[in-house]
C-alpha cells in the first residue's frame, strides 16, 4: 500500500482570489486518502476557508508575511523540518524563490514552482520587483508548473517551455456545477430584483488594479447611456473597491451597478448574467472565463489575458488600446446574437474537467 503523501502548498496571502480557487478545486477532487494538502498561508490572509479544509482532512499553517523575510524564512524552515514533507508546491510566482530556498535548505526533494500569472508595465513598482526576481524564481525548484502557455513562458522562459520542462496544469473546474441552468437563472434574477428585459453585464474578480475595474465602469457608463435597460454585476472584494464605488457614485450609476462582494454562489450568479467581461491588465489564464463559458455566457477579455482561456467560440479578445466605443459596440453585438447553452463536452475535451485533471495531478505527485 502506498504511503499517504502530504503536500505543502505555499499560498502566500489567502485573499479569495483565483489561485486559491484553483488549489481548492484540486483539493476537493483529489483522492484525499492518498494525498493530503497542508496550506501554508501568510498571517495577513483574510478569507481562509478553515472549516472546509478541516472537514476535508487538511491543515492550515500560518506563517509571518513574506515582507518580514527573515521571520518568514525562519518559520518556514521550522514548519518544513517538523513535518518532513516530500513535496513543496509554491503558488506565489516570482516570490517562490523564497519558500523553495527554505525547502532546499531542509532537503525537501520535490520543490514545485507554479506560474499562475504574468505582468504588465502599468504595474510600475510591482512590475519592477517581478522582473528582478523572475530569473531567480526557478533557481531552487526541481519542477516547473504553469496554468497556461503564456504564464509558463513568462516565468520559466521559452527555452524551458519548448524543451517540455514545464508541466501545464489546467485551471480545471467542476463542469456540472457551472453548467447553464434556466431555473437557476430565473431564481437568481428574482432574488436580485432584475427584470427579464434587463441585460446584465457581469465581472468576477478582486478589486485590484490588474483587474481593471475602472475601465469596466467607463465601458458600462457609455453602454448604459445607449441602453438604460442594463445592469452591471461586480462580484469580489479588495483594496480598490471603495475607489470604484466612488467612481460609480460620481457617474450617477448607483442604481445600475451592483457590488455583490465575496460570494460562495458564483456559479449561480453567472446564470443571471448575459455577458461576462474581463479587461485585465494581465492574467495567467483567468479561471473566471472558463467558468463563465461553461455557464454559456458570451465573454470578452483583453488581449493581455492568455489565449488559452478560449475554450469555446463564445470568447472574444479586444485590445485595451481599442476605444471604449469599440468595446461597447462588441458587447452590444454579442448581446444581440447570443444563444445560451452549456459547453461541457467542448470544455472537457480541452482538459478543464476537474474530476479528470485531479487524477492526473495525483499521478504526477506519485511519479515525482
Amino acid at each position: 500500500m502506498q504511503e499517504k503523501i502530504i503536500v505543502a502548498h505555499i499560498i502566500g496571502k489567502w485573499l479569495g482570489g483565483g489561485v486559491e480557487s484553483v488549489v481548492m478545486n484540486y483539493y476537493r477532487n483529489i483522492d484525499r486518502n492518498k494525498i493530503q494538502f497542508d496550506f501554508i498561508c501568510d498571517e495577513d490572509s483574510t478569507d481562509i476557508p478553515y472549516d472546509e479544509i478541516k472537514k476535508l482532512g487538511g491543515r492550515v499553517i500560518i506563517v509571518p508575511p513574506y515582507q518580514k523575510l527573515g521571520k518568514y524564512l525562519k518559520e518556514l524552515r521550522k514548519v518544513f523540518k517538523q513535518n518532513n514533507y516530500k513535496i513543496v508546491h509554491s503558488h506565489i510566482n516570482t516570490l517562490s524563490v523564497f519558500p523553495l530556498y527554505a525547502a532546499k535548505k531542509e532537503n525537501i526533494p520535490v520543490r514545485i514552482a507554479h506560474s499562475h500569472s504574468t505582468t504588465n508595465k502599468k504595474e510600475g513598482k510591482k512590475n519592477l520587483i517581478k522582473q528582478i526576481l523572475r530569473p531567480f524564481s526557478k533557481k531552487f525548484a526541481t519542477h516547473y508548473f504553469c496554468c497556461s502557455e503564456k504564464a509558463g513562458r513568462w516565468l520559466f522562459g521559452d527555452k524551458e517551455y519548448d524543451k517540455g520542462n514545464v508541466y501545464l496544469l489546467n485551471n480545471a473546474i467542476d463542469l456540472e456545477k457551472f453548467s447553464f441552468n434556466e431555473k437557476t437563472r430565473e431564481k437568481v434574477r428574482k432574488e436580485l430584483k432584475i427584470d427579464n428585459d434587463i441585460k446584465v453585464i457581469g465581472h468576477v474578480g478582486r478589486f485590484v488594479s490588474t483587474k481593471n475595474q475602472e475601465f469596466i465602469i467607463d465601458i458600462f457608463d457609455l453602454l448604459h447611456k445607449n441602453n438604460l435597460n442594463t445592469r452591471l454585476l461586480l462580484v469580489g472584494q479588495g483594496p480598490d473597491m471603495d475607489k470604484i464605488k466612488e467612481k460609480v457614485k460620481k457617474l450617477s450609476l448607483d442604481s445600475s451597478v451592483m457590488f455583490l462582494g465575496q460570494r460562495n454562489d458564483i456559479n449561480e450568479l453567472y446564470q443571471a448574467m448575459d455577458i461576462f467581461i474581463l479587461p485585465s491588465l494581465y492574467e495567467g489564464l483567468g479561471i473566471a472565463l472558463i467558468e463563465a463559458q461553461e455557464s454559456g455566457l458570451p465573454c470578452i477579455a483583453s488581449t493581455d489575458v492568455s489565449m488559452d482561456a478560449e475554450v469555446t467560440k463564445e470568447l472574444s479578445f479586444i485590445s485595451l488600446k481599442s476605444s471604449i466605443t469599440f468595446w461597447v459596440n462588441q458587447i452590444q453585438i454579442k448581446l444581440k446574437n447570443s444563444i445560451r447553452k452549456s459547453y461541457t463536452d467542448e470544455i472537457e475535451k480541452q482538459g478543464y474537467n476537474i474530476k479528470l485533471e485531479a487524477k492526473k495531478l495525483e499521478e504526477k505527485y506519485f511519479n515525482m
